[in-house]
């Protein structure tokens, strides 16, 4: 009997320290009820009662040092109740003394885990250690705000161009608003305004202005004569018909700012508001890109044009093609304008415009060509070269209804 406990005793002892490393709780459980199924047969061999609970604990527990173990076998008068706890304190005392390595407990840890301190005061405050992070966490970025501000689109687009030059002038004989040929300064600004809203509808509008003053030694009348002096706005409505095409209401009016005269001549050749000329037209108007976009413009054809023409001085209307003592010429008719720009590179720039406009009665065509070399920023130099046609005024007996206007000049331009 003593040794079947013992034996049963060591295997429990031996499963708590394996059962704290690897095996796990269902194994554990296992081994519980084989146990108990070995004392239940040694009980029926045995013909004995169930075993004291108290012993079985101290049996089935964790290994413990118990002090009665120690007691009860080394005193003289042993205070035992039967044989069956002779046996289990014998088969304690047998661990404590061949395998101490097996205990892991005492009687004195187990009573004072068991008693209930009330007599505590103030709180139990424990001292937190901090550690340093083994590796430090990633900082989240904070997203900035965003303001999103939504503004209308513009659709206008400006752009100018401005120029103050020297140049050489020549103007033939029978010019239709006077000057001469001579050496002078020229002032010139280009304004554009265009609309275009990237659907359907366009709206250009481009104000040119140009003013050039002379002195001529050979004229005793007159100190100071304008030789160029232009006033010119045109305007052009345009809605999309395909890629290319746009049906067009197109303005044009002109006139110039000062009065117009010849060397030792007193008479008022031209004068602002004489002419004045307004033409109002209806067509189709292409938008040109050639050449690898390097030429560029427009050409517009308008079948249905009106052409106004007004002199504020009577003793100018036949000059203008306009009945003597008539301030106004009304007529009908169609107009071609072709208005291109060709960058033959970055320095060399052509522009050219031409016009014409014709009725049942008479014939308009001008040619402006401008060629211009940029030798920098705000240097560069300009040929004009403007032949004429109309067949309105009186012929002329050696350029007929032909006038012809060039000059060359250079000095100081700006661009935007």
């Amino acid at each position: 009997m003593r040794k079947t406990l013992t034996f049963l005793f060591l295997l429990f002892a031996v499963s708590i320290h394996a059962k704290r490393d690897s095996v796990s709780v269902q194994q554990y459980e296992d081994m519980l009820l084989a146990y108990q199924s070995k004392i239940d047969s040694l009980k029926q061999a045995n013909n004995q009662a169930s075993l004291n609970p108290y012993n079985a604990y101290r049996l089935f527990s964790p290994t413990t040092f118990f002090h009665s173990v120690a007691g009860n076998n080394m005193s003289l008068n042993g205070d035992m109740q039967n044989s069956e706890d002779e046996e289990i304190d014998n088969t304690l005392l047998n661990v404590y003394l061949n395998r101490p390595e097996l205990v892991s407990n005492s009687e004195n840890n187990l009573r004072e885990a068991s008693v209930v301190k009330e007599n505590i005061v103030s709180p139990i405050k424990h001292n937190v250690e901090l550690v340093e992070k083994v590796a430090p966490l990633p900082q989240e970025t904070e997203e900035a705000k965003v303001d999103v501000v939504v503004t209308k689109p513009n659709f206008w687009k400006i752009k100018g161009d401005y120029y103050l030059q020297f140049l050489q002038n020549y103007i033939s004989g029978n010019w239709y608003k006077g000057g001469e040929s001579n050496y002078a300064m020229l002032a010139s600004s280009t304004i554009e305004a265009n609309y275009d809203n990237q659907q359907k509808l366009k709206w250009d509008n481009k104000l040119e202005m140009k003013l050039g003053f002379q002195t001529s030694r050979a004229d005793s009348i007159h100190r100071l004569k304008s030789s160029e002096d232009l006033l010119r706005l045109t305007s052009n409505l345009g809605l999309q018909a395909s890629k290319k095409w746009y049906y067009t209401l197109n303005v044009l009016a002109y006139t110039q700012f000062m009065r117009g005269y010849k060397s030792n001549n007193i008479m008022t050749f031209s004068d602002f508001m004489s002419p004045f000329t307004l033409n109002i037209s209806l067509g189709m108007k292409y938008n040109v890109e050639w050449v690898n976009k390097k030429l560029t413009g427009n050409i517009q054809i308008s079948p249905f044009s009106y052409n106004f023409k007004y002199v504020d001085r009577l003793a100018l209307s036949t000059r203008n093609g306009i009945d003597e003592g008539k301030h106004v010429l009304s007529d009908f008719g169609s107009m071609f304008t072709a208005d291109l720009t060709w960058k033959f590179t970055d320095n060399i720039t052509w522009k050219t415009r031409l016009y014409g406009f014709t009725s049942f009665s008479r014939a308009e065509l001008e040619w402006e060509n401008t060629i211009s070399f940029k030798f920098n920023k705000y240097i560069s130099s300009n040929i004009f070269i403007y032949p004429r046609f109309d067949d309105s005024v009186m012929r002329d007996e050696h350029h007929a209804y032909w006038q012809f206007k060039e000059y060359a000049s250079l000095g100081f331009s700006y661009t935007f």
